[in-house]
């Protein structure tokens, strides 16, 4: 008896040479689910980022499935998992921050206009501003928008404020409609920044007379750059 269990264990113990291990690939879409999920993180500064994380989800849901049906084939669920985990939870970080960042933003007495109240209608002959932009003349308001580059980098007191940064910042010259003459109420004034800025003040609208159609048709007066 002692002799058969001592042949089985021995047959046990012997290392199978000729059994060659089972190769699963790395799924593809795991990894990207990771790098989604990675750069998910970007959703809790613009609305547009959240691309990523929506992205994401779907990409490492679908991996999981993939692996889930082909376990003998791929592997890397935690990976997806892990993605998934990520994108959600900068999707909704990033969008509550977002949305508390905007129902918060505007100071109290101020009101929130845009770039596209100030645009003429286009099928209107001579129209340089529109009719909802003379309603906002003498009124307290708030908008966004990016510092046109100048020479002066510190204790800027007057500048543009352009609607984005693609006719601000690389060399474009913005239409008139597009920029806003802004003053600084602050006498110590502000310095130069190339990221999207939020700036409160008294609106004006002054046609403009300048042949060359460089000076600006709208402004703000005592205004404040909030930080």
């Amino acid at each position: 008896m002692s002799t058969e269990l001592e042949s089985a264990i021995e047959q046990d113990l012997e290392p199978d040479f000729d059994r060659e291990p089972q190769y699963r690939a790395l799924s593809p879409a795991a990894v990207l689910a990771l790098g989604l999920g990675l750069l998910s993180g970007l959703a809790f500064f613009d609305w547009v980022w959240a691309v990523f994380p929506a992205v994401g989800i779907v990409a490492g849901i679908t991996a999981w499935r993939r692996i889930r049906s082909r376990p003998g084939e791929l592997t890397g669920a935690p990976l997806a998992i892990l993605g998934v985990v990520l994108s959600l939870a900068c999707w909704v970080g990033g969008w509550g921050l977002l949305a508390y960042e905007y129902a918060t933003e505007v100071p109290d007495g101020f009101a929130r206009i845009s770039y596209e109240e100030l645009q003429p209608d286009t099928n209107t002959v001579g129209e340089y501003f529109p009719a909802s932009a003379m309603e906002l003349d003498g009124k307290q308001v708030f908008i966004k928008g990016y510092i046109y580059p100048t020479e002066q980098k510190t204790g800027i007191k007057q500048f543009t404020l352009c609607r984005d940064q693609g006719t601000c910042c690389f060399g474009g010259n913005p239409k008139l409609t597009d920029r806003i003459q802004v003053r600084v109420s602050d006498v110590r004034g502000i310095n130069f920044n190339t990221w999207q800025n939020r700036v409160a003040g008294i609106f004006r609208v002054r046609p403009n007379n300048d042949p060359t159609g460089m000076a600006a048709i709208y402004y703000l007066d005592e205004a404040r750059v909030i930080q």
